[in-house]
This record gives C-alpha cells, structure tokens and sequence, in this order.
C-alpha cells in the first residue's frame, strides 16, 4: 500500500497511545499536523514557544500514562526545545521529540533550518533517530518509543524530513505495536540480604524518589511492617502520602524538615527506592548516610556514585517492592509494626514546623504557612500542584502536603525556570476532572507566562499562584547572606493584571493575609468554569525554607579554613558598614 510518511508516523504515534501532541507548525512539520488533524485518538496542541511544548511533553510523561510528544520544526524548534527536552533527560523522564526535517532528495545545500540535530543533541536524548525511508518510519516510532520508556526513562528525538512526510511510499503493512521490553530480573539473593538488614536495624528508615512511584502501595505496607519513617526528595514528594503517619517530609539531613531530621539522625539501615542522591536530593550532599545503605534502581550506574551501597539492587521499583515485602511477609512479619512512639514525634514535629509559618512575619505581605495552610483545606486530595524553580519550590515542598502518587510535578536536577505554566497546562490536559495549582515565582513566570494563552484557548482550567516579591526570590536571599548585595536579581515590577489580561486568564489580587480563603476559593471556582486564573500573590519571603538555610550551611562548612574565614569576614564587613 501507499501511505505519505506524515500518514504512517501518525498511526505510530496512535498505536503506543499518545493522546496529545505539542508544538508549533512550519514548513519542515506541516504534513504532520496535517495528518494529526485527521486523527480521532490525537489532539494536536498549538503552544505560544517550543520550550513550553517541551515542557508540556514531560509533563503528560509525569502526570498521565501516555507518553508526551513534541511536534516541532528543526533547527529552531530544536534549540526552543532544548530545556524542556533537558530538563526530561536530567529528570529520567520519558518524553518524545519529533522534528521535521529538511529535504534529502532536492540535492540541495543552506536549506532553511538545515543543520547536524544529531549533532546539536548529543549528551541530552537517549537517542536520536534520523528516518531516511517510508518503510521505517512505523518501526523507528516503535523502537524510539521502547527506548524512551525502558530502563531509566529519557527523551528521545526523532527528525522525519519533509519529502518523506509529503510524498508516498511503499509499505507492506501498517504493523501494530507490540511491546518488547522487558523487566530486569530480581536478584532473590540480595533481596533476602536487604531484609536482613532491615530486620536487624534498630532505626530502619526509607528514602523515596520519584523513581518509586511505581511502587506507592507496596512502599506503604514495608514501612507499615517495618515501622520505619519515610522521607522523599524533593521530586519524589508525591512518592508517599502525607497523610501516612509515618511520612516525615521532604529530605534528610542539615537541609530536610525537622520531623526528618529528628527520624533520621539514628537511622542505622536506610532502604532508598528510585533516588540518585543527586545535589538537590541531598541539600548538597549534606547528610551521612549510614553504611547499611541498600539502594534499589532501574539504572545500575546510579549506585554507589555519591554515598556507597551495601546492597545495590537493580530492577523496577514495583518489582523490588513486591519482592520485599513477599520476603518480610514469609519471614512473618505481615501485620505492621504499632511504632507509636515514631509516629507521634513525627506528628509533633510536623505541626510544629508548619505552626511556625502561621505567624506573619511581615503584616503588609502574604504569610507562606498561612497560605499553603489554607490551599490545602481547600484542594481535594488527589489535586495536582505544579511548581516552578526558585524559593517558592522549597515552601511548597516544605509546607504543601501531597496525599497522591503523581500529585506534584517540578523540574529538578535539570532546574529549568519557565516549568510550571506550560506543564501545568499539559497536567490539566491529561488530568480534566482534577483541579490543577499552579505555583511560580515572578520570575519563572516572566519566562513563559504567555503560554496562559494556550490556557484560555483549550479552556485548560488552572489556579496560577505567582509568588510576586519582584526578585529572583531563591538567588538573592543566597546573595543577601554572605554578600548584603543583590546584583540582576531585583526585576521590574510587572504588572500582571495587564498579563492575565492579554491571555485571556481572570485575576485576583491577593497583598492580604485576610484574604487567603476567600481569594483560594474564588480561584478554585474559576477553574471549574475551564478559565485559567492567575492570582497575584505578595509573598512574604522574608524567612527562609530549611533546604535554604541547610544547603548554605552544609556549602560553607565545606570551604577550606581560609576561604571559610574570608567569606564570614566579608559578610560581617558588609552587613556593619552596608
């Protein structure tokens, strides 16, 4: 049969069951969209700049069980896209790029948009796919879809070129996909050992990333048996319920909530699922982690890179997890463990540090605990909270319960600005009947703020918080500290009314700590009318997060004697004579 490549890659893209596409048309794309717009199974998504696509792309990846998919020109579109496909490749998580292409048939060369992408994309794809025949058209989507989604998932990029989309071709059949991946096998032997060490320690603990999300039941019931405090990184947060009382919050060490240090600092065997103990993960690799470290990943290479494991076990999380408790449970310990003593510190050590919060530190600005206190009352339990980079991340991660698996998405070891406005609109895509909370900083915002047009124009109900204080809030308080200076962190004061405006979202104004539940409320209702809404909060940040404090202490500590002595030095000279 005769199909054009445009044809064939959508019928690809439909068998591995993408719901939606994001990106913008061009001279190299549009077949494709040609044919998307033919699709019953395909919602082709126009967005404002290819960064935002790419973002969206990761964001279906983390929100949904589809994969996402970027739809983007060459050259150009590649070069917008690069942080959002970065932010996926550094995160491990599976995105899928298809770019058109110049033309291979014309002999011609200096085409428009004509360059090595290969090349432009080394070091932040799994693999880059060139298609130079219509019969492989079908097959590269599979094989590239495989690649994305096995073993530590990742973006991959396949470039399509023109002619091959335009023009017809000879296939045999349109071949339906059948998946080929399959599962690492479980090593029983190190699994039987792991659970030695549990049963042996006397302060067991977990440390979940959001590699063990996989395994969000059965993380529950070990913990449950074990009677073992649980902490999450900061992009693992959704990887435990908060509700759990057991759950400590967010890290371990120097820069993790006060409920994970005070669990943790005699924790003598540490079960870590789905983590890489990565810089942020770990407030700059600032606590000790005990020797009895048995580490569970689908990436081998992860093991032993920052802090060494004594037992390193490969394999997908839910597997190992199952596993595990399949051993515990034949060993005999099949009810959980009462550890009331554990769970009412937890307890009081939680509600004290977000009772600290309540208390206004600045009555002509927004309270953080006071507001993420009342837009957790107000949100249901399986609500969806995206976030950008910058301080606001670490008061949500700090202050914000998370009660689902997938209930919060950020961009982390990567660290990309501009994050949350377009992903949040993929999450709502994929997610309709939740309600999406948006929370960005001014500055993040600034960076991709227009796509709130895409917003309005698919009627993708979202509550955008942006956290307005006029800085680049995380970057100068680390400024302020040693330096007593803020140099390109104070931005101009825009006005967002007139943003909102221009994309078609509500707004509310929110400069007063009486008006939190009201202005909550009032949001979450527009979001139920599928408007976008951007509330203009005037936080106070003012006091810093524990992340903050911990990651500046653990650095300094770090600095030889004489770099240690010059850097105080100069601080206590600047903040005494301004």
């Amino acid at each position: 049969m005769k199909k054009n490549g445009a044809q064939l890659a959508v019928f690809a893209l439909e068998q591995i069951g993408v719901q939606f596409t994001f990106g913008i048309p061009g001279v190299h794309n549009i077949e494709l969209y040609d044919a998307l717009n033919s699709s019953e199974k395909i919602t082709p998504i126009l967005t404002t700049h290819e960064n935002g696509a790419s973002f969206m792309a990761d964001a279906i990846s983390r929100t949904s069980e589809s994969i996402g998919v970027a739809m983007i020109v060459p050259a150009a579109g590649a070069t917008n896209a690069m942080s959002g496909i970065g932010e996926a490749y550094l995160d491990g998580i599976a995105s899928m790029i298809i770019s058109g292409g110049t033309r291979r048939d014309s002999g011609r060369h200096y085409q428009l948009h004509q360059m090595d992408q290969g090349r432009l994309l080394d070091g932040i794809v799994k693999k880059y796919y060139l298609i130079e025949k219509h019969e492989d058209i079908i097959p590269t989507i599979y094989d590239a879809f495989e690649e994305a989604t096995s073993g530590e998932p990742g973006p991959v990029f396949i470039e399509i070129p023109a002619d091959l989309q335009m023009f017809q071709g000879e296939v045999d059949e349109l071949t339906p996909y059948t998946p080929k991946r399959k599962r690492p096998q479980i090593d029983q032997k190190l699994i039987s050992q792991a659970v030695d060490l549990l049963l042996n320690a006397k302060n067991p603990g977990l440390y979940l990333g959001w590699g063990a999300i996989p395994a969000y039941d059965d993380t529950h019931k070990i913990a449950d048996v074990l009677g073992a405090p649980v902490a999450t990184t900061l992009q693992g947060l959704s990887s435990f319920s908060a509700k759990h009382p057991l759950h400590t919050g967010v890290g371990i060490g120097p820069a993790s909530v006060p409920a994970a240090q005070e669990t943790f600092k005699n924790c003598d065997a540490l079960l870590a699922i789905g983590c890489r103990f990565g810089e942020l993960a770990t407030g700059s690799y600032g606590f000790n982690v005990t020797e009895n470290l048995i580490h569970v990943d689908i990436n081998p290479q992860v093991f032993s890179k920052n802090y060494p494991a004594k037992i390193a076990i490969h394999g997908d999380s839910r597997d190992v997890a199952r596993a595990l408790l399949a051993e515990l449970h034949y060993r005999g310990h099949t009810s959980p463990k009462p550890a009331q003593e554990l769970k009412q510190k937890i307890a009081k050590e939680k509600a004290a540090y977000l009772e600290s919060w309540h208390k206004p530190e600045d009555k002509n600005k927004v309270a953080p605990g006071l507001f993420f206190r009342s837009l957790r009352q107000q949100l249901e339990d399986d609500a969806m909270v995206v976030v950008d980079d910058g301080s606001h991340t670490f008061l949500t991660a700090e202050l914000m319960p998370i009660h689902r698996a997938r209930g919060f998405i950020s961009p982390t070891d990567f660290n990309c600005m501009g994050y949350c406005v377009p992903a949040a609109i993929a999450t709502k895509l994929a997610n309709p009947d939740k309600t999406v909370a948006a929370i960005v900083g001014d500055g993040a915002f600034l960076m991709t703020g227009l796509e709130m047009l895409t917003a309005s124009t698919y009627k993708a109900g979202i509550a955008y918080f942006v956290f307005h204080d006029g800085e680049l809030g995380q970057i100068s308080q680390f400024q302020e500290v040693p330096l007593n200076r803020k140099t390109c962190t104070v931005i101009g004061d825009v006005k967002l009314k007139g943003v909102a405006d221009a994309c078609g979202a509500e707004y509310i104004d929110l400069d007063d700590n009486s008006k939190i539940d009201e202005v909550i409320k009032k949001a979450i209702a527009i979001t139920k009318e599928n408007k976008p809404v951007l509330v203009d909060v005037r936080i106070d940040y003012s006091r810093k997060t524990m992340m903050t404090k911990g990651a500046i202490k653990v650095n300094l500590g770090r600095f030889p004697l004489k770099e240690k002595m010059r850097f105080i030095g100069r601080a206590i000279k600047r903040h005494v004579t301004g």
